[in-house]
Formats: C-alpha cells, sequence, structure tokens
C-alpha cells in the first residue's frame, strides 16, 4: 500500500466519516463521533473493508433472518487497518501496527465462551449487526486481543479478508477435512470460494464446485476445482460421474434443491455442512439423510479461526486476493454496494478503501 507511519508525528483526524444505513435501502455517509478507547481496546484508523453479503441484505431488506436494523446503523464488518492510540493496559499492539479485526466479541464469560465455543455466546456483539455499529468508518475503538498483527508480506485487503476466510477455515474444521478428502461445495460466491481455499490448504483431494452463476464458476475452475452448473437436472448423476466419493459437502447457497443434491451424493457415513441461511421452510430427505448416516452440521460464523487463516495467507497457502474483483473508495459506497449486489454480472467481492 505504500504507507509510511511516523509515530512520533501522529495526528488525529477529527473527521470519522461513516457509511451509514439510515433507513431500508437508503445508505448515507455521515460524521459521527470518534470513539475512545477503553483500558483493554485499541483506536484503529480503518483502511480496507470487504462488503459482505449481509450487509446487502440490510442494505436492501433492513433485516438478515432475525436480526433487524434498529436505524442507523454502520455497516460493514470485515476490515483491517492500522492501530492509532492504544488502551492503558493493552501490552501486545502499539500504534503503527497494522491488523486485521476478529468482528465478534463475546462476554468471555459464559459456560459458552469458556468451552471454547465463543461464536455461539449469547451476548456476542459483532460489528454491523443490528444494534452494533460496523466498520465502514474512519476510525472504530476494538478490544485488542481480537485485533490481529499482520506481518509485512500481507495487505490490508487480505487482512480484511481473513473474515470470510475464518468462515471457509470454520466450515472445514466442522466437516473435518483432512488430507485426501473429497469435497463438494455448493454456491461459488466469495463464501464459496473461500471454502474452495481453505479445503485446498488443508489437502483436500479432489473439490467440486457448483454454481447457477457461470462467471462465478469460471472463478472456482481457475481456482483448481472441477465445476458444474448447478440448474443441470441431472446434476447428482454429473458429480458421480466426475467423482464416485464425496466425503463433505458444505452448502454456501442457503438453496433447498443444493442441500438435497448433498444429501443425494455425500457417501453413507460423510458429512454434510450448511454455511448458507436458506428458508426455514426447506423440505429435505430426513429418512434418506438419517439412513445413510449422514451428519448435517451447521456453522456460525467462526471461533479461533482468525489465527489459522492468517496463516495460510502469510505463508503463500491461500491467495485470497484473488477473490476481490472491485475497490472503491468510501465516498463511492453506494456505488460500491450497487456493484457488490450484481453477482449475475460475475461480481465477487467488493472492497471499500478508506
Amino acid at each position: 500500500f505504500g504507507l509510511k507511519y511516523d509515530r512520533n508525528k501522529r495526528t488525529l483526524s477529527q473527521s470519522n466519516l461513516s457509511a451509514t444505513l439510515v433507513s431500508k435501502g437508503i445508505l448515507q455517509l455521515k460524521q459521527r463521533p470518534l470513539p475512545k478507547p477503553g483500558p483493554l481496546d485499541v483506536l484503529v484508523s480503518i483502511r480496507s473493508v470487504g462488503i459482505c453479503g449481509s450487509d446487502i441484505h440490510y442494505w436492501e431488506n433492513g433485516r438478515v433472518g432475525d436480526f433487524v436494523v434498529e436505524y442507523p446503523l454502520v455497516l460493514g464488518h470485515e476490515s483491517a487497518g492500522i492501530v492509532f492510540e492504544i488502551g492503558s493496559h493493552v501490552t501486545d499492539l502499539q500504534p503503527g501496527d497494522r491488523v486485521a479485526i476478529e468482528p465478534g466479541v463475546p462476554c468471555r464469560r459464559c459456560i459458552t465462551c469458556k468451552s471454547g465455543r465463543y461464536n455461539l455466546c449469547d451476548s456476542m456483539r459483532f460489528l454491523a449487526t443490528p444494534p452494533i455499529d460496523g466498520a465502514l468508518t474512519e476510525y472504530i475503538s476494538h478490544p485488542a486481543d481480537f485485533c490481529y498483527p499482520l506481518p509485512d508480506n500481507m495487505s490490508l485487503d487480505e487482512g480484511a479478508m481473513l473474515e470470510p476466510l475464518s468462515v471457509g477455515v470454520h466450515a472445514c474444521r466442522r466437516g473435518n477435512v483432512t488430507p485426501g478428502s473429497n469435497v463438494l461445495i455448493m454456491g461459488s460466491g466469495p463464501v464459496g470460494l473461500a471454502c474452495l481455499l481453505a479445503a485446498q490448504a488443508m489437502g483436500a483431494g479432489e473439490i467440486v464446485v457448483t454454481d447457477i452463476n457461470q462467471e462465478r464458476l469460471n472463478v472456482a475452475d481457475s481456482l483448481g476445482a472441477t465445476t458444474f452448473h448447478a440448474d443441470s437436472k441431472t446434476l447428482s448423476e454429473d458429480i458421480r460421474d466426475e467423482l464416485d466419493q464425496i466425503d463433505l459437502s458444505i452448502d454456501c447457497s442457503g438453496a433447498e434443491t443444493a442441500v438435497k443434491t448433498a444429501i443425494d451424493v455425500t457417501v453413507p457415513g460423510g458429512t454434510i455442512v450448511i454455511v448458507g441461511l436458506g428458508s426455514n421452510e426447506m423440505t429435505l430427505p430426513i429418512i434418506r439423510a438419517t439412513t445413510r448416516e449422514i451428519d448435517i452440521r451447521g456453522i456460525f460464523r467462526y471461533v479461533n479461526a482468525y489465527p489459522t487463516a492468517l496463516d495460510m495467507v502469510s505463508s503463500g497457502k491461500v491467495s485470497i486476493d484473488t477473490i476481490i474483483s472491485h475497490h472503491f473508495e468510501l465516498q463511492d459506497v453506494a456505488d460500491a454496494f450497487t456493484t457488490a449486489r450484481n453477482a449475475a454480472q460475475g461480481v465477487m467481492k467488493v472492497m471499500v478503501t478508506i
């Protein structure tokens, strides 16, 4: 990025311009108060933010499932930036450090947190999830232990992309990907491709990716996957003809037909991981899944995945920036959102530079 940071000449801008959802479909740039870090927090100058599908849903629909927007709300949770100020008790970060920000902060005290599954904490505060404001802003205050220093060989864009990659890491862990595992991924949007990259880094064997969007399938193909257009009536047969054993299926589409296909092609004793949140009204062949002892597992975001995702990128095992297709400045955030929803035009991950 060509950034030079002089710790002896730090100046704090009084601007905190923020991409704020003020009503359904209406996104405005507004000045908001500068946050003040607490004793265990850091003030981060945000530099790179990815637009997620959840951001699009909040923008278009005012809600994602049970999460309903309480206006106004700052969007964006895939972020990285530069530490500007540290709290009085912070010892492991310094001003000038470039960091990736894990957006979900649990209570750390409940039995769920103490058992290591803090992503399921009932008191989770997650950026850009109502009523918590997000990272499409110039400065945020965030707990230091959820900010991860970036090595010199990683860009701030790559730091922001650790968020979707962490979803892929968690999905592959839940599905027990091991060297040689054959994997089916339904949906080749940014999260589906993150699952593909994570599975490859974990040593998966052959990986099959399906989607109804040929432009996105082309990206999966370029990354080494075997691809199938998902609107084929013979999709299950086509997959079996290509690969007679699918050990793990990961659905990133949220489509009922995709989950049915996964149940049909996953080997007896195999696993299906549900990543995409579709309808609560799905009708699935549960008896077929049960009698073949197929484990169906859900995931919710990720847990303890950021360090692994960071290592995958910094070591060169994963080129996460291959998913990025567009860049916009914060002043053009409305255009960024309009572009991000155009999956039919081959749009992948849209990044906003601040």
